[in-house]
């Protein structure tokens, strides 16, 4: 009877320890479960939090290009806004798969969103890129300032050492001749900065039959003067001549360069129709930084 008791304690202590065994098994099981959860948790959060940061580096980036005066300065800009733009397409691609494995349908649901509203920006971004770096109207600028510039005075210094030399009888009419000349070319000039700026195609090419219409006056001009020039000035007449056909071809790479009208179409595009796109994507990023951030006891189930 003894040995029947004593077999029988014995047997309810082992079935205990087994019991405590499993137990414990279990509990080190669900701790390693939520201490991985809890992981893959503050990971999503740290690219969340990344995405956002990528984003805006991005989005200024470009912004920079755009307004960036130099094509040294616009190219790198915009290489930085490119490759901002490719670590928020690797880190979106890292995000969603923790997303999934923690089971948050609603974050998931806010990356779907967050990336259909950035597979438009990035198409309007990549255009607004590609017009920024051309700098076509920074370009005509520089010409209009530099060699169309240039060329005009030296057209209006060459005209004024052919006058001296003319016979008296037809002085007053040369001197008439160059200034009309000189004249329509400055006329031309003023007419360059407001093609640069304008975006209206029918406006431009208003201008641009004005500024030929001037052109040929400044030429007619010159010929006229040129036949009443005295022998002795034919280097200079070769000056003027050189320095008009210089000025005239300077204003129609100008006109060619600002038809094209880069940054003004860069700038139209990142003032009038980025901006809601940006706060699209920026919103949706925000919102799941809040939702992530209010997330805690899914993760530990």
């Amino acid at each position: 009877m003894f040995a029947l008791v004593k077999f029988t304690s014995r047997k309810f202590q082992l079935q205990g320890f087994i019991l405590a065994v499993i137990t414990l098994a279990l509990g080190i099981g669900c701790d390693r479960g939520a201490s991985n959860a809890l992981v893959e948790l503050d990971q999503a959060r740290g690219l969340a939090a990344e995405l956002r940061v990528q984003f805006t580096k991005s989005a200024d980036a470009s912004n920079r290009s755009v307004m960036a005066d130099t094509d040294e300065a616009s190219i790198g800009f915009a290489n930085d806004a490119r490759q901002s733009t490719q670590t928020v397409e690797s880190d979106v691609a890292a995000l969603t798969p923790l997303l999934q494995s923690l089971g948050f349908p609603d974050e998931l649901r806010i990356v779907e969103q967050f990336k259909n509203h950035f597979a438009e920006y990035r198409e309007l971004d990549g255009r607004i890129l590609a017009l920024a770096v051309e700098n076509t109207n920074l370009k005509a600028q520089r010409l209009s300032f530099g060699p169309a510039r240039i060329a005009a005075d030296g057209f209006r210094d060459a005209l004024g050492t052919i006058v001296p030399g003319v016979a008296a009888k037809n002085r007053c009419h040369v001197e008439g001749l160059a200034a009309n000349a000189v004249l329509a070319v400055r006329e031309v000039q003023v007419l360059q900065a407001p093609h640069i700026a304008e975006a209206d195609d029918a406006t431009m090419t208003r201008m641009e039959k004005e500024m030929a219409d001037l052109e040929t006056k400044a030429r007619d001009a010159f010929h006229e003067l040129s036949g009443l020039a005295a022998p002795e000035a034919s280097a200079s007449v070769s000056a003027a001549q050189a320095a008009l056909d210089q000025f005239a071809s300077a204003s129609r790479e100008l006109v060619a360069l600002s038809r094209k009208n880069t940054n003004v179409r860069s700038l139209d595009l990142s003032l009038r129709v980025k901006p809601p796109l940006t706060a699209a994507c920026d919103d949706a990023l925000r919102t799941l930084e809040d939702a992530l951030a209010k997330e805690g006891n899914k993760a530990t189930r």
